[in-house]
């Protein structure tokens, strides 16, 4: 079994104790109370953007461990929305990646008022109207871990919630989910099984998206110089967490990034 395999298997028990916690029915209700408020589109703010950085608060992974296991939900998102980024990542899966949905709600507190990306693994829509609850603007969905039935599904409860979707892939044989037009269309330089990194693979899957799509290269970018080569490839987006989360202060860390790719 591979990693994205243990976590699937390990959501999946994690999900029928939410509902066990909280029966969908009381979930739904709360989130109907909050449909027809405006909520951020993370795919104008990215068309908008200059450097369409999304930055991410991840403070541990199953690759590295602990990154920031002190980051503070209320401290790193705002520090990033001040220091430039387009949207913000929140990673909110707990057992492996140490987030809670909650950070998000923290987040928006705190000011954010920017499009916030509900980073888990989304297997079932009770998920779907957990990110709404939390306050995000958008929802990743993960081809490798999902039918295409399965994933046009879910696309379809998103847009009703008033979510937009990021929908990741990342081989050849994964670029048929485009055909569902999503969002955004994430090219993940991660393969989820091994987690051997390489922003090859968004310049090599690039030209094979919908041209009119909104792409967004996701991992393994480390520099300026990468995301303007991204960005000749047709790039929009580009989701960089551990590169800003491993500094001393992700939001300057971001900022200098930030200004080095418009120079």
């Amino acid at each position: 079994m591979d990693i994205l395999e243990e976590i699937v298997a390990h959501k999946r028990k994690e999900v029928e104790l939410f509902k066990q916690i909280l029966p969908e029915k009381d979930l739904h209700k709360q989130v109907e109370d909050m449909l027809g408020g405006y909520v951020p589109s993370m795919k104008k703010a990215i068309r908008q953007s200059k450097t369409g950085i999304i930055a991410e608060f991840k403070r541990k992974s199953p690759s590295k461990g602990w990154i920031k296991q002190e980051g503070q939900p209320d401290v790193i998102p705002l520090s990033y929305q001040q220091n430039g980024a387009a949207a913000i990542s929140i990673l909110t899966d707990e057992k492996y990646f140490g987030g809670k949905d909650e950070f998000i709600t923290t987040a928006r507190k705190s000011g954010v008022d920017i499009p916030i990306l509900y980073k888990n693994f989304v297997i079932d829509e009770y998920q779907l109207f957990q990110a709404r609850l939390c306050g995000a603007s958008a929802a990743l969905l993960i081809a490798a871990e999902l039918t295409k039935q399965e994933c046009k599904q879910l696309l379809s409860i998103a847009h009703e919630l008033q979510l937009e979707v990021l929908l990741e892939m990342h081989g050849e044989e994964e670029l048929e989910y485009a055909d569902l037009e999503p969002d955004l269309c994430g090219i993940n330089n991660r393969n989820l099984g091994t987690f051997i990194t390489s922003v090859d693979n968004s310049l090599r899957l690039a030209s094979k998206l919908p041209a009119e799509a909104v792409k967004v290269s996701e991992s393994g970018i480390s520099n300026p110089d990468i995301i303007k080569q991204l960005q000749q490839a047709g790039f929009n987006g580009f989701l960089i967490g551990e590169c800003f989360m491993k500094e001393d202060n992700p939001g300057e860390a971001l900022g200098r990034f930030g200004g080095k790719l418009k120079n």
